[in-house]
């Protein structure tokens, strides 16, 4: 199954310190080997505006050219909204990036890597599938 990578997990990997000792970010790094790493446009973004300097941004966004978006349409964005509403109901928040993650993870069948705890209540409510990191082989 490929796997949909919040911001939050793409923010620890790119950080050069202390990423490898990550669980979240060794798994990305597995899921980019294996090709299961897939990329949102409105992730993309957010990683990119995170950035200072414009020397940075163009590294970032060189790097990331290596991973296409998922194509959405007009249903992702409904079943977000969608999404939205079922959780405001039961009194649980998240932003509108979050929900269309959900979206089209569920439509596409595709699980989420993220550090965001929302996730673990969206799960409650949702049909997502949230990937849960490998655990290390040492020898």
């Amino acid at each position: 199954m490929n796997v949909i990578i919040d911001t939050s997990v793409w923010s620890l990997a790119l950080r050069r310190q202390r990423s490898s000792a990550n669980p979240q970010a060794r798994e990305l790094a597995e899921l980019v080997r294996e090709g299961r790493a897939t990329m949102l446009g409105p992730v993309r973004q957010e990683l990119l505006s995170g950035v200072r300097g414009q020397e940075q941004f163009e590294t970032l966004r060189g790097h990331l050219r290596a991973f296409p978006d998922v194509l959405l349409e007009a249903e992702d964005y409904e079943e977000a909204a969608s999404f939205f509403k079922r959780c405001r109901a039961r009194g649980i928040q998240g932003s509108n990036t979050d929900f269309l993650i959900c979206a089209t993870a569920v439509r596409r069948r595709l699980g989420i890597l993220t550090t965001d705890a929302d996730f673990t209540h969206f799960a409650r409510v949702l049909p997502i599938e949230l990937h849960t990191p490998r655990a290390s082989v040492t020898g």
